[in-house]
């Protein structure tokens, strides 16, 4: 029991810290968009390198933030009978959802986006924009360790289900 609880620690503390530091990206995002906005409607001049900037901090804030957004249950979730459930028929609810939805689509994202970093990091792709950003293949890399989070912190909410299906209860400890 022990060894279960260090390991969810361990994976939530994991997903802890990378949440932090992309909501750090949030600061740049803002600041990439105002300047693009200030050198369009001001000085009525575009820069693709700026308005890609744009979509890959905010590619790299959803792909890399997702797995603390389920640490924390951001998620969009349909709560049509899931509000009205107890702790056990939720940790079932959750278990079930991780077992046959989510460890699948994160092993099959994981599975094929790895093949897709590496033929884009081969041909050193990089934006097919005269002045875009070169090395594209950094931001795919965010897919596959996108999901490598939500998955980490999918077998956290996983076990810790499982012990709320079992009867034992894991005080979570949310960082602030």
């Amino acid at each position: 029991m022990q060894f279960l609880r260090a390991v969810c620690q361990t994976i939530d503390t994991i997903n802890e810290y990378v949440g932090r530091f992309v909501s750090w990206a949030t600061l740049l995002l803002v600041a990439v968009t105002f300047t693009d906005v200030v050198m369009r409607y001001f000085f009525n001049t575009s820069y693709v390198f700026t308005q890609e900037l744009e979509w890959h901090v905010f590619a790299f804030i959803f792909l890399m933030g997702a797995g603390y957004t389920l640490k924390h249950d951001g998620h969009v979730r349909v709560e049509v009978f899931y509000g009205r459930l107890g702790a056990r028929g939720k940790a079932w609810v959750n278990l079930v959802g991780v077992l046959f939805f989510l460890i699948p689509s994160c092993v099959l994202f994981i599975k094929t986006g790895i093949p897709f970093v590496l033929k884009s990091f081969q041909v050193m792709e990089g934006s097919p924009d005269p002045g875009g950003i070169p090395y594209r293949f950094i931001l795919k890399g965010c897919i596959p360790a996108g999901y490598a989070l939500i998955l980490l912190q999918g077998i956290s909410l996983g076990i810790d289900s499982l012990l709320g299906v079992l009867g034992f209860n894991r005080d979570r400890e949310m960082e602030a």
